[in-house]
């Protein structure tokens, strides 16, 4: 008879996400006559910038002419687009990241939960607490934590660093010594952010112990502030213990069409074992590349056109942050984020339960956030609320918020 994998039984429940989804449709079935205003997933509301529609309708063109046509792409993505990104994310402020050290994905979702394939099963997982839920339950997945401990909601054997509002929501060196460390910066959920200097340390650190950090970027082109770092690599020593996630979901209004990216450098290596060498044997063996469309759409994000009409896509979201943190500040809700991140991390009011008052918003309000505790236990007492959606129904949800 055949086996399945039992570390999946570990997990409690389904992801978070599919579970929100579940009660919000079932709400909206039951009051077809309510306008639920939805800022709990982090999806984009605003259409594709004009430079990138027009590459896309020019890769179609491509593709029906037999003398342009692309199949499959290369093993670690076109050129075009790697050399793009080298060029403008990484040397453009100073980051020693070549071009063939970048495998473009669908996604860098994706690609954090399935870096873990090339690390030993018996790995020591650090992460933050509160943490995205995709670290954790792959690598419960893949059978590196014991069971899920129902009274501290918590996984056996996995290390959680928290991130409390007396830490300003951002980890500190764990006293037990992790293999590999999962930092997210700016953050999701919290929405904090970390100083160079800060993320120097965890740099030294991590080389000290002999660890890797697999550092999510996806929110890089949110940061407004000056001392914040755009990338791990603007850190020294940061070649020889770090890789580094990247999205175009949110710089760029991607989620439709999914493209992503991770930067493995060559220094990066275990003993003799490069982890650069892994990664590209994984990606050449389980994955056939993004779309050649959706790659010269990725380029066009690197074009002076696409840049500066992305400014303008960023400048909005953050606009709806700005409005979201202010009017429930004014309210007298504690909050934080919306500088660096297009997140808002309120603490719940009276008491309430994050799940508690994700209801009451849902049932009161008609508007959908994020409960904390889906990100961890020291989520627990807070909620997310997004800047992805409209500014017409940001408006309106904060309105409808400060009258409950």
């Amino acid at each position: 008879m055949f086996k399945i994998n039992e570390n999946y039984l570990k997990l409690p429940g389904s992801y978070l996400f599919s579970d929100i989804g579940r009660k919000v449709n079932a709400y909206a079935a039951e009051n077809p006559d309510k306008k639920i205003i939805r800022l709990g997933i982090g999806d984009v509301t605003q259409p594709l910038a004009p430079a990138i529609i027009n590459a896309l309708h020019d890769a179609v063109e491509e593709m029906g002419n037999a003398a342009y046509f692309h199949g499959y792409a290369p093993d670690l993505g076109y050129e075009f687009l790697r050399n793009a990104i080298a060029d403008i994310d990484y040397k453009n402020r100073g980051c020693d990241i070549s071009a063939d050290e970048i495998f473009i994905s669908d996604g860098a979702k994706s690609d954090s939960g399935n870096i873990q394939e090339i690390f030993s099963s018996d790995n020591k997982i650090a992460v933050c607490d509160p943490v995205y839920p995709v670290y954790v339950d792959t690598n419960v997945m893949a059978g590196r934590t014991g069971a899920y401990d129902t009274a501290s909601e918590t996984f056996q054997g996995m290390i959680y660093m928290p991130c409390t509002a007396d830490n300003n929501f951002a980890p500190e060196i764990p006293r037990e010594t992790p293999d590999i460390i999962y930092l997210c910066f700016p953050n999701n959920p919290t929405g904090a952010a970390i100083t160079k200097r800060n993320l120097q340390d965890w740099v030294d650190y991590a080389n000290q112990a002999g660890a890797v950090i697999i550092y999510d970027a996806a929110y890089e082109a949110y940061i407004s502030e000056t001392d914040i770092p755009h990338s791990i690599y603007e850190c020294e020593g940061s070649r020889t213990c770090a890789i580094e996630l990247r999205s175009f979901s949110k710089n760029a209004g991607f989620t439709g069409l999914r493209l992503g990216f991770t930067v493995v450098p060559r220094e990066l290596k275990t003993g003799d074992v490069s982890l650069h060498s892994l990664w590209a044997r994984r990606h050449g063996t389980k994955y056939n590349g993004a779309p050649y469309i959706v790659q010269r759409a990725g380029e066009a994000v690197y074009s002076d056109k696409g840049r500066q009409q992305l400014k303008g896509q960023v400048a909005y979201y953050m606009n709806n942050a700005s409005y979201i943190y202010e009017g429930l500040k004014s309210a007298g809700y504690t909050v934080s984020g919306g500088v660096n991140a297009p997140y808002i991390w309120l603490k719940t009011p009276k008491g309430m339960t994050s799940w508690d008052f994700f209801d009451h918003l849902l049932h009161t309000a008609n508007v959908v956030g994020t409960p904390g505790s889906g990100f961890g236990p020291n989520g627990e007492g807070y909620f997310r609320l997004t800047a992805f959606g409209s500014y017409e129904n940001t408006v309106e949800a904060v309105d409808r918020i400060k009258a409950l």
